[in-house]
């Protein structure tokens, strides 16, 4: 008597279904990026043609163009600006959670239960809470209207250091510490050398977040930077359009350019993504 062992079906093999639904649910989702393309590329009576136009057109350059002319906006200082105060807080975010996230899981110090539950208690704080002792702040510090008043209240981040404690202390064994003691490291080595490397897929998703928060970021830009010519790149964005008038092919075309760097970066830093989850299942 021959018995018959059914196969059982993988969690995760789906079916045609499935993939019919993703494609749509992708195509949705990636529509208005498409239109901001297409409005970006033809004049700005297009947007009110029925049928919509449903192509790119040849009027790109000659947007940018005028985009970078408009002596309002200005838009290419507000994209370095932007990239100045992202890369910056970006890495000092990194870096600083990452060495706050080693100490909060592998070191042993008086007051550390209590220090991180009040880290993690000023995630609980609204934002537009504190924008208006945070701007007296920086009216004290005389940095209105400057550069560092949107990015030193931002070096460190809250969720950044709980992130990376968590992570640390699945991703770090307290065997790997006690030998790279034993052979003779300090702190700062074992965390150079052993710690931060292990941390690399953590770090990427964190630096991947806080480079389009901080890219994205609007209200408080908006509250303490007045100068024109001093301002990130989504002010600049919101220059382009006025009371009266709104030349939607001139904002679109600076709305893609203004993705192009989180697209960049999100090549850059989802490699690193990839690479650290393929080695921890190769390790699994």
């Amino acid at each position: 008597m021959s018995t018959k062992v059914k196969a059982t079906k993988r969690p995760w093999d789906a079916g045609p279904v499935t993939y019919i639904a993703l494609t749509i649910l992708a195509l949705i989702s990636l529509f208005p990026f498409y239109w901001m393309i297409v409005i970006s590329t033809r004049t700005n009576d297009a947007i009110a043609d029925v049928p919509p136009p449903l192509l790119p057109g040849g009027r790109f350059a000659t947007n940018v163009a005028h985009l970078f002319d408009n002596y309002e906006a200005h838009f290419a200082q507000g994209l370095i600006n932007s990239a100045i105060v992202s890369t910056t807080v970006t890495l000092s975010v990194v870096f600083f959670s990452s060495l706050a996230g080693f100490a909060f899981a592998k070191l042993r110090f008086a007051g550390r239960n209590r220090l991180l539950l009040f880290i993690i208690g000023t995630m609980m704080v609204p934002i537009q809470l504190g924008l208006i002792p945070q701007y007296m702040l920086m009216v004290k510090l005389g940095w209105n209207n400057e550069l560092q008043a949107v990015i030193v209240p931002f070096l460190v981040s809250g969720f950044g250091v709980f992130m990376m404690r968590q992570y640390a202390d699945q991703a770090v064994s307290d065997e790997l510490i006690e030998a790279a003691r034993v052979d003779g490291c300090s702190t700062w080595r074992i965390y150079w050398n052993v710690v931060l490397p292990a941390l690399r897929p953590a770090a990427a998703v964190l630096g991947l977040l806080t480079f389009m928060t901080t890219w994205n970021e609007f209200i408080w830009p908006f509250v303490v930077l007045n100068d024109p010519g001093n301002q990130t790149v989504q002010l600049s964005l919101r220059l382009l359009g006025t009371t009266y008038y709104n030349d939607f092919s001139l904002v679109f075309a600076g709305t893609a350019i203004a993705t192009l760097p989180l697209l960049v970066v999100f090549v850059v830093f989802g490699r690193q993504i990839i690479s650290g989850i393929m080695e921890g299942a190769v390790k699994a």
